[in-house]
């Protein structure tokens, strides 16, 4: 059972200490090796057992919640997609002018892709909206 124990300490790793932390870590523990001996009463092995048992139980995100841990905060580079997306758009856009100037300037064609294109910046456009 010693690796339940390693698993429970590892996944609390990053909680702080407090009373609340080891109540709840134990109670954990303990849920834990029940399970691992409902488990073999069934006739699985030991390992077999703890390994059903620790998968089972999944992660900790809500005891985390719980014990008021801070989630980290995910940073999106939003922003930074849509200047990428518009800077991108007009130097393609303008490599289609440029070709479409140089070799066929009797026929204007350059317009057809540059809509294709322009769907770049504007998925970029929302994502950053929804983003805020």
């Amino acid at each position: 059972m010693k690796k339940l124990k390693n698993h429970v300490d590892e996944l609390f790793k990053d909680i702080p200490d407090s009373q609340e932390k080891r109540a709840i870590k134990q109670e954990v523990l303990e849920n834990l090796e029940e399970k691992v001996s409902d488990l073999m009463e069934f006739g699985k092995e030991e390992e077999d057992a703890i390994n059903k048992a620790i998968v089972d139980f999944g992660d900790i995100e809500e005891l985390k919640k719980e014990l008021g841990m801070k989630q980290p905060v995910k940073k999106t580079h939003s922003k930074l997609n849509l200047m990428y997306s518009i800077w991108g758009s007009v130097l393609i856009i303008a490599l289609f002018l440029f070709i479409n100037v140089y070799y066929t300037p009797d026929n204007i064609w350059f317009v057809y892709p540059t809509f294709a294109i322009l769907w770049w910046p504007l998925t970029m456009y929302f994502k950053w909206q929804r983003s805020k």
